[in-house]
């Protein structure tokens, strides 16, 4: 099937189970492969977000109100579902900050050099992104959205899943959508592995590594003169801290900055006011309590603790049925701190308008689609969990000495990229999903790494001369 109404007399729809940034960029894609998509969200589209303050977020996504970025290669991936929306973004106030030279970071070695922009990363609140996505998706009018709907369960059988029975939330009814292609977004409380049970598939295998990580988010009004002020993250250091204590700065649209700070249970930020400052300030540079410091707070903080990493394998499940899939949070979480949640879920709707286009809406296309969005997920799990397993108190398998060997040479790269321009590009290529991790063991990056730095990591960061003006609460 290669567009809308190509079956005589058979008006073909598409059901997406979820109203976030993963549903809505499927229901997206499936446009252009099906009459009509309809979205089941759990959410109503006038709730007001629960800590009260003007900028609506939606209450189905509990981690939207902390810091995000959009890597560069999520950024190309959502400009191919839908041309020119990096660009609205911006144009909304969203920030486009070059890496390494407008986002700058501090390794466990030292800081990357502030070189000429490699990639980049968009830095703007989650409410923008959804609402700048939402209202592309449904201005066309080939979207209904059904909200404040709970699903209870799946249509068909172990063979093809036919749609879903949903429950209205303020009135208790259930109701039934049929639909030729069903696609679960609905995020990390996705219950597909029970839905699927239900019609008699076998259990889904599952990999779970957990950190115990607990971060805390505060927004503030940037000073005067900060306009493009740099976005700064401070790792964690597992060589010298258990807790992976560390922050993020994030300048977003009208003139304010995001500041997520984090660690492990034992290690975690408080989210008092005071409790949040004093955090900050015992990082492993000062940088982010300096500049908070001079900046207007705009909310109390707030915690957040659903951090592990989970991966459901649903491309392993066999048989696997017909006209269903599972994208985003639903098949996989990472560990937020990596910052790779929303790239991963841009390149797999990428990959389902790839594999629509390629093979229709035949009875083998979502298991085909499956096993190719469980490989848009390998690189981004590999990363998280790598660097989670080394931390004391992270619950997951033990390491292997295969594990270990590649941990070291990663210690030794890091190091490098510190002083090393192409092997700076090279880790800032694989980190925003623009290159593959396998890159990084390339011969050309190899050499880089075993020649090392070249000179002394620096310890402080690099400032402009008018940025270290607002940074001392003195702007231009």
């Amino acid at each position: 099937m290669s567009g809308p109404g190509t079956s005589a007399g058979h008006r073909t729809g598409a059901l997406v189970l979820g109203g976030g940034l993963a549903g809505m960029l499927a229901a997206s894609v499936l446009t252009a492969h099906v009459d009509r998509v309809t979205v089941v969200d759990r959410d109503r589209s006038g709730d007001r977000d629960r800590f009260g303050d003007d900028v609506r977020h939606r209450r189905g996504v509990p981690h939207t109100r902390h810091a995000h970025v959009l890597m560069a290669g999520g950024s190309r991936a959502l400009d191919e579902v839908s041309p020119g929306l990096t660009a609205s973004l911006v144009d909304a106030g969203a920030r486009r900050l070059g890496l390494p030279n407008g986002l700058l970071v501090f390794t466990q070695f030292g800081w990357l050099p502030r070189l000429d922009e490699a990639q980049f990363v968009i830095g703007c609140s989650r409410a923008l992104l959804d609402g700048e996505v939402r209202r592309r998706v449904l201005a066309p009018g080939v979207v209904d959205v059904v909200e404040a709907a709970d699903v209870v369960g799946l249509l068909g059988d172990r063979a093809h899943v036919t749609g879903a029975r949903v429950r209205d939330r303020d009135t208790g009814r259930e109701r039934r959508i049929e639909a030729d292609f069903v696609v679960d977004a609905t995020g990390r409380g996705s219950r597909a592995d029970r839905w699927l049970a239900d019609l008699g598939l076998p259990a889904v295998p599952e990999e779970r590594v957990d950190s115990r990580l607990v971060y805390a988010t505060r927004l503030y009004r940037a000073p005067a003169g900060a306009g493009d002020f740099p976005g700064l993250s401070i790792l964690g250091d597992p060589r010298s801290n258990p807790f992976g204590q560390g922050g993020v700065l994030v300048p977003i649209e009208d003139d304010r900055w995001i500041v997520s700070l984090g660690g492990m249970r034992g290690g975690e930020p408080d989210v008092s006011p005071e409790g949040f400052r004093a955090f900050a300030r015992r990082l492993r540079h000062p940088a982010i309590a300096d500049l908070i410091d001079v900046a207007e707070p705009l909310t109390r903080p707030f915690g957040f603790h659903g951090t592990v990493n989970r991966r459901r394998r649903f491309e392993r499940l066999s048989p696997w049925p017909s006209g269903f899939v599972v994208l985003g949070d639903a098949a996989c979480t990472f560990n937020p701190v990596y910052g790779h949640g929303m790239t991963v879920v841009a390149r797999q709707a990428v990959a389902l308008r790839d594999g629509l286009a390629r093979h229709g809406l035949d009875g083998r296309t979502a298991a085909r689609v499956q096993r190719r969005f469980a490989r848009v997920i390998d690189d981004a799990w590999e990363m998280a969990v790598g660097q989670d397993l080394r931390y004391p108190g992270t619950i997951g398998p033990p390491r292997t000495r295969a594990d270990v060997v590649l941990e070291r040479y990663l210690d030794r790269l890091v190091l490098a990229a510190t002083g090393r321009p192409s092997v700076t590009r090279a880790q800032i290529n694989a980190y925003t999903l623009s290159a593959p991790l396998r890159s990084l063991l390339s011969p050309r990056v190899a050499l880089g790494v075993l020649r090392g730095p070249g000179r002394p990591p620096s310890t402080e960061p690099p400032f402009t001369e008018a940025e270290r003006r607002v940074f001392a609460g003195d702007p231009p």
